[in-house]
């Protein structure tokens, strides 16, 4: 048997600035459409849907995803871009391995975190 991940599916109140929230800060590319309104976008080789389906879906929403996290070589550089956006950074700090990390906030109060791994 053989699996492989798919893709990823983002609910958000505003499909439009959460898409362009990932093209803008993140270098996603918009891809296609999701349903009505919603977006698909490759997110470096991921694939992403960002839509509004919430009031359609008929199975139980559960506590899930904790964050989505992307590698770096430029985490000084990112962190930079993203306070110039006035992005929420929620922790920046170094961790086992001698790996740098940047958790900040998407939108919908998303968490991301940029890694850098040891040089």
């Amino acid at each position: 048997m053989t699996l492989k991940l798919n893709h990823l599916h983002l609910k958000t109140r505003d499909p439009e600035q959460t898409a362009k929230f990932y093209v803008d800060v993140l270098g996603a590319s918009i891809v296609g459409q999701a349903g009505s309104g919603g977006y698909r976008l490759d997110l470096h080789g991921l694939a992403l849907n960002v839509t509004d389906f919430l009031a359609s879906q008929k199975r139980e929403q559960k506590y899930g995803m904790e964050h989505i996290a992307i590698d770096t070589d430029e985490l000084d550089a990112i962190v930079e871009k993203l306070k110039a956006r006035g992005i929420r950074i929620l922790e920046q700090t170094t961790v086992s391995g001698g790996r740098r990390v940047c958790f900040f906030e998407g939108p919908d109060g998303v968490q991301l975190e940029f890694i850098e791994m040891k040089r």
